[in-house]
């Protein structure tokens, strides 16, 4: 299990799946209520909390799952401050488990192409240092193209001949639900972008980012 710290109120855990073997847990169950009971979940907060003193007391959780390979599960877990106002009530109940909200990232279809979409140009931005913080890699060896481009105030990250068997490809992909969003990829709509948007990074779009922005 890895744990990295990505903000203060952020975390990120990579594991594989035969430590969650160990605990009687298969992926097909990480949505289940259950798994609160189980202490699944809190074990994890446990160990952030010594790790990289990620410390949850009085905070809500989100916890987002999400695997882009067979044996990797990748999950984000977010804190949100309690209200003031609330503090009382949450006393009242510290010795119940922490309410926990636990959803399932969508992960498109494998395909060799895909479109992510960015907001705004400071998000992309925020991908790329998202990215910059994980484990060295040669982005040319999982996409031999990136590009990025902008279409209706929209930015688009176009990945062409990915590699789906790369080692690193479950962490582009979490970076990439973390901070973007899927869209259909498809000839037509690739010839609109080059057409009719503005390039902003023609070649090796990531790279680009990493090292620049």
């Amino acid at each position: 299990m890895k744990i990295e710290k990505l903000t203060e109120n952020k975390i990120r855990v990579i594991m594989q799946f035969d430590e969650i073997n160990l605990k009687n847990v298969n992926f097909n169950t990480i949505m289940s209520k259950a798994l609160e009971r189980e202490g699944f979940f809190f074990e994890i907060l446990q160990k952030a909390e010594k790790e990289v003193n990620f410390h949850t007391e009085g905070c809500k959780l989100l916890i987002e799952a999400f695997s882009s390979l067979e044996d990797v599960l990748v999950l984000t877990i977010t804190k949100y401050l309690v209200d003031n106002n609330n503090m009382n009530e949450l006393k009242k109940e510290e010795t119940k488990p922490k309410k926990l909200v636990v959803r399932r990232k969508t992960v498109p279809k494998m395909s060799t192409n895909l479109i992510c979409t960015f907001p705004n140009f400071n998000v992309f931005c925020e991908f790329c240092n998202f990215m910059k913080s994980s484990t060295d890699f040669d982005m040319k060896k999982i996409a031999k193209s990136s590009s990025l481009h902008l279409l209706h105030n929209t930015y688009y990250l176009l990945l062409k001949n990915i590699n789906p068997e790369h080692e690193k490809l479950d962490l582009l992909f979490s970076g990439l639900c973390e901070f973007g969003k899927f869209t259909s990829f498809s000839n037509n709509f690739e010839a609109k972008l080059l057409e009719h948007g503005k390039v902003i990074i023609k070649k090796n779009a990531i790279d680009v980012g990493i090292k620049f922005l």
